[in-house]
């Protein structure tokens, strides 16, 4: 299984240098930032480390092209690209931040993302070309200097009807907080689409966004995890169920306030909630064990990639070095033997 990890976006460019040579060194596959409103551009803050590294993937999670056209996204993305040798990445997502921020309403996002993605994988090709888009045409664009190999381009998919057609129409996919049964219902969803566009599934590069909160003590890893539950996707109604039984899902739903009230004052005290509930939560929805029980977490992973899943992407927080290396020296080995 391939291992990335995801920073935080309030970084410098130094530091992604710094972090991403840091990753590089413990062979971590790839680097990655959500693209975050209020935050530097993620495109400009990777340049520093595209020139001081030499294998490490980098790039945004995820980008909407309701946020920036799929043109300028695409020259963005090759500009990146070239820096680094052919080792851009990048995920089009439909919303995000960014997007509400703008007062922008997302219009038919799979349909957008679509067609996004089938801008970038043109303009990759290094040539002129138009685009007959519905949502995003394109009358005269030519990539002709761009000659590094392809970036890494993934469709933001966690629904069904965006998984399919990122199945159909994207390189490759990133989910986001999918348990292991989770990622096998994705897969029923993009194996026989991949199949019957002559796609081979065990090719198709599937990706997850995964919150890693593994600290020297379990009170640690969950006084990190904790605020952070309100970003995870497990904790809303579509899949709440894939951690909790129905009636403690009932009593989440009911205090979705208290989730964002212990984001917003990076609290992890979550009012309405058991701490029994809670700590079911982090137990299935995230990483978040002490040092001493890493193994638990190698496990993890390894019933990920059983479902189906060969790739992970892990979001890390606070002391991210601490992190990187913990990553480096557990999981990366243990994955790839």
């Amino acid at each position: 299984m391939r291992i990335d990890i995801i920073i935080e976006p309030d970084q410098s460019a130094q530091d992604f240098a710094r972090l991403g040579q840091l990753a590089e060194s413990y062979g971590i596959a790839g680097i990655w930032v959500p693209n975050n409103n209020n935050n530097r551009d993620p495109f400009v803050n990777f340049s520093a480390l595209a020139l001081a590294s030499s294998r490490i993937r980098m790039g945004p999670i995820a980008v909407s092209p309701f946020e920036l056209h799929p043109y300028k996204m695409a020259l963005a993305l090759l500009t990146l690209n070239e820096l680094s040798g052919g080792r851009a990445q990048i995920v089009v997502g439909a919303g995000g931040g960014t997007v509400q921020a703008m007062g922008k309403q997302p219009e038919r996002p799979v349909r957008a993302v679509r067609e996004a993605i089938e801008i970038l994988v043109k303009a990759a090709e290094g040539g002129r070309f138009q685009y007959d888009g519905e949502m995003f045409p394109i009358n005269w664009l030519n990539t002709r200097w761009a000659k590094a190999a392809a970036p890494t381009i993934y469709a933001g998919a966690n629904g069904p009807q965006m998984l399919a057609s990122a199945a159909r129409h994207a390189p490759g996919v990133m989910v986001s907080d999918f348990t292991p049964d989770r990622v096998r219902w994705a897969r029923d969803i993009i194996d026989p689409v991949l199949r019957e566009a002559g796609r081979k599934p065990e090719h198709f590069p599937l990706n997850n966004f995964w919150a890693w909160h593994v600290k020297e003590t379990r009170e640690a890893a969950h006084r990190e995890a904790r605020p952070w539950l309100c970003v995870r996707g497990t904790i809303y109604p579509k899949y709440i169920r894939d951690v909790l039984d129905e009636d403690d899902a009932a009593i989440v739903t009911a205090n979705l306030s208290s989730f964002a009230k212990a984001y917003y004052s990076k609290s992890p005290e979550i009012e309405g909630v058991p701490d029994r509930i809670v700590d079911k939560i982090i137990a299935g929805a995230v990483s978040a064990s002490p040092l001493s029980e890493i193994d638990r977490e190698v496990e993890r992973f390894q019933s990920f990639a059983v479902a189906g899943l060969n790739q992970i992407a892990l979001r890390v927080y606070d002391e991210p070095e601490q992190a990187i290396r913990m990553i480096g020296e557990h999981i990366v080995p243990a994955m790839s033997d």
